[in-house]
């Protein structure tokens, strides 16, 4: 019997490494913004404590050196909050575009797994006409050759 072989499976493969490639990159890619999400909370945080701090401060015997100092550290988390959030909308752009050259790469390879699911039902037709006009031939060879007896 005949074996099917995929003309094209070369490039199948290749489509099924470019997938695995785009899955490593769109799984980087979001680490990536879990990690810049992470130091954006973790500055937040910071930025909370200092505006308790600067709560505290003034409560109590009014120290101008402590509340300077305070407020140059809050006006210093609201710039790095600034900077961390353009970090983070960068590394959410990054994602989608991984996301999407991810999703191209997947109707790639499915697309050429279709073209080799049609190819090898074609060949199975093909074999199952061989096999059908072989029996047929030996059904008449058979039923010729009993009618000669």
């Amino acid at each position: 019997m005949a074996k099917f072989i995929y003309r094209m499976q070369n490039i199948l493969d290749v489509k099924y490494k470019l997938e695995t490639q785009a899955k490593t990159s769109f799984s980087i890619a979001a680490a990536n913004l879990n990690k810049e999400e992470e130091k954006l909370a973790e500055l937040n945080l910071r930025k909370l404590s200092y505006e308790e701090e600067a709560r505290e401060l003034v409560k109590d015997r009014l120290n101008f050196q402590a509340i300077k100092v305070n407020r140059a550290a809050i006006e210093n988390m609201k710039g790095a909050i600034r900077s961390q959030t353009l970090a983070v909308h960068i590394a959410q752009r990054n994602l989608e575009s991984a996301r999407k050259h991810l999703q191209e790469v997947m109707i790639e390879r499915k697309t050429h797994e279709k073209l080799k699911e049609k190819a090898f039902d074609e060949f199975k037709k093909e074999i199952e006409k061989e096999e059908s006009k072989a029996v047929d031939e030996l059904v008449s060879f058979t039923h010729n050759h009993a009618e000669n007896k």
